[in-house]
């Protein structure tokens, strides 16, 4: 394809981790994508911060939300200009930017469900001069749906196999699967199955001063504490809930973990004690659907931590477990290069949802458009 000639969809996303905005730049044949730039930009720390304290704080005001969602929409334009003028990407090539936003609370099992992503659109259109589709949950739950995971829909399109039931693994802030199965008249299902880095990373700053453990060395030095580890399953209703369902880094928290006596293990025992938590829920998630399940492939931050792969390798076996690398694509740009992907089917009036994920009463197109 001629660079003339080409049609981008950008794809941004700032998962529940918190680390940073992803951005990539997607042309696509029929449904198949093709990844052309991608980069990666640190949230500055005064921001980062602000952040976690809006997602962690039961008392954060309407102000706080607004003055955030103003100034991430700001460093979004500003960051999604950069990457435009770093790759001389022509603006014209762009249809359109498929913008997540931050997630701030995602509770299903209110009264009156809810989830709410900032970052403003208006700014991002307004200051890169593209069209812009961003709050792609709310209309999933306006159906009575989850408005999560979303990811499923583009894991059919680009990584189900006619020959295995795979699940694609997502580790974020929370963790999500993806249950692919080899008959293609089956519906696709995924769910998520909890905590995936959000209290390890929590945790990371509080021991190590660091955003993450590198490689889960620190988590790796540490002894699993069990009888902690089954409190937590025991415990915990959201382990034991059936599908569909979905979950919030706002729900597993600094303040759930303080139900459960931490501070009696070392440090490296509770980060050991939280990687098998996630490994063991992902695992027990991935036993709920009930399938002979032969390939997991691993996407998202969690990919890189060395140690929870390998636990995620021994509770899952017989099953390959691989990142989804091995498929063509990097873990690090698969939920960015999906939301490029819901971008493109918003434009063109197609459903972004599979309700067989998410439970909403049909499928739907999905977000706003911001022209």
């Amino acid at each position: 394809m001629t660079k003339a000639a080409r049609q981008l969809f950008l794809g941004t996303m700032s998962g529940t981790s918190m680390d940073g905005l992803d951005i990539v730049a997607v042309t696509f044949n029929g449904n198949t994508p093709e990844l052309i730039h991608h980069q990666t930009t640190q949230y500055p720390v005064e921001l980062r911060t602000l952040l976690q304290q809006l997602v962690l704080s039961p008392d954060a005001t309407v102000s706080e939300m607004c003055e955030l969602d103003t100034r991430l929409g700001r460093f979004y334009a500003e960051k999604i200009n950069d990457f435009i003028n770093i790759n001389q990407i022509e603006r014209q090539e762009i249809i359109a930017i498929g913008s997540h936003g931050q997630t701030i609370r995602h509770n299903i099992q209110h009264n009156h469900p809810y989830t709410l992503q900032i970052g403003d659109p208006n700014i991002i259109a307004t200051e890169t001069g593209i069209t812009v589709v961003a709050d792609f949950r709310r209309r999933d739950i306006a159906l009575g749906g989850q408005g999560a995971p979303l990811a499923p829909s583009f894991h059919n399109q680009v990584f189900r196999s006619g020959k295995h039931n795979r699940v694609i693994i997502n580790i974020g802030g929370i963790a999500n699967i993806t249950f692919l199965p080899a008959d293609l008249s089956t519906p696709v299902s995924g769910f998520d199955t909890g905590p995936g880095n959000t209290l390890l990373d929590g945790l990371s700053q509080q021991f190590l001063k660091m955003n993450f453990d590198q490689d889960g060395n620190f988590a790796r030095s540490g002894k699993i504490h069990t009888p902690t580890l089954q409190n937590m399953l025991n415990q915990e209703s959201y382990f034991q809930q059936k599908p569909p369902k979905s979950t919030g880094t706002d729900y597993f928290s600094q303040d759930w973990l303080n139900h459960f006596q931490l501070n009696l293990l070392s440090p490296p025992d509770v980060m050991a004690t939280l990687v098998e938590l996630t490994a063991v829920s992902i695992n027990r998630g991935v036993h709920q659907l009930k399938n002979n399940i032969a390939e997991c492939f691993v996407c998202g931050g969690g990919a890189h931590n060395d140690y929870l792969m390998e636990r995620l390798s021994f509770h899952l076996k017989p099953a390959k477990v691989d990142t989804t690398i091995t498929l063509g694509i990097h873990p690090d740009w698969v939920e960015a290069m999906a939301f490029a992907w819901l971008a493109r089917q918003t434009i063109k009036q197609l459903p972004g949802n599979l309700p067989s994920v998410t439970s909403a009463k049909t499928p739907t197109i999905l977000g706003g458009v911001y022209f």
